[in-house]
């Protein structure tokens, strides 16, 4: 992740709507996540949200919908909930529960965000 990469810290409680172009979660999440580009939900993170976004690596808890092009559930990753992706990679160890649609159909349309980072409904605990 670069510097323009915005990043929810281990410390954090967010909740809200996040837009913008990538993304790094290690801290607490629920809401809604809107990224043209990468999404990384690092190994403490807990997200339980709607998110669509082109890239998404879960290595922590993740509860909810996903709507990516290409999905990675890493080692110690959890994801409850929908996905659809077009690519789904998921690692010894991982844990899926839900439904999912793979395949070059799954996501048929890419979504409309806006590329400037912002948060919404900010609520800090």
């Amino acid at each position: 992740m670069d510097s323009t990469t915005t990043t929810i810290d281990t410390q954090a409680d967010v909740e809200g709507t996040l837009k913008g172009k990538d993304a790094q979660v290690l801290g607490r999440f629920r809401g809604q996540i809107e990224l043209t580009g990468r999404l990384v939900l690092g190994e403490g993170a807990r997200v339980e949200a709607r998110v669509v976004a082109d890239v998404v690596e879960i290595a922590g808890d993740f509860k909810g919908d996903l709507k990516a092009r290409t999905l990675t559930l890493l080692e110690k990753g959890r994801l409850d909930g929908t996905v659809d992706t077009q690519r789904l990679a998921v690692r010894e160890g991982a844990l899926l529960n839900g439904g999912v649609n793979a395949g070059e159909r799954a996501v048929a349309e890419r979504p409309v965000v806006t590329s400037r980072p912002s948060v919404t409904g900010f609520a800090a605990g």
